[in-house]
């Protein structure tokens, strides 16, 4: 659990950060990947993070087969979780589990943030970093 406490409070230390597609570093911008590798990176992950990959679209398998490789299968409801949602119609976003809510890279206020609640997007999977990678 003391990961997953590491993980949220790197995430919240990333609220105020600006959106940037593709962004993995806080002092240029981040989008909802480079929120959680940076928040796992708070944890000591020390991982790859993908690119390349556009605002819309792509495939939740394949996504989630990523997911897989590096993390290990939670269910979205501990503290420091990685999730993954279906945003909107051909859309997946990602976020992190913190204490009431998500904080993920949110487009349209162009600006990393903290939502209180449970999001209304379905979730499709949930990943917890147990110390490797």
């Amino acid at each position: 659990m003391a990961r997953g406490v590491a993980v949220a409070a790197a995430a919240r230390a990333l609220v105020g950060v600006r959106f940037r597609l593709h962004g993995r570093d806080p002092a240029h911008g981040l989008d909802c990947i480079g929120v959680i590798a940076a928040a796992l990176r708070g944890a000591g992950w020390r991982g790859t993070v993908p690119s390349g990959y556009p605002l819309r679209g792509g495939d939740p398998a394949q996504v989630a087969a990523r997911f897989d490789r590096v993390l290990a299968r939670g269910d979205g409801a501990a503290t420091g979780d990685v999730l993954l949602f279906a945003s909107g119609p051909a859309q997946l976003h990602g976020a992190v589990r913190v204490a009431g809510g998500i904080v993920h890279a949110d487009a349209a206020l162009r600006r990393v943030v903290e939502r209180p609640g449970r999001p209304d997007w379905p979730l499709l999977g949930a990943w917890r970093y147990e110390g490797e990678g």
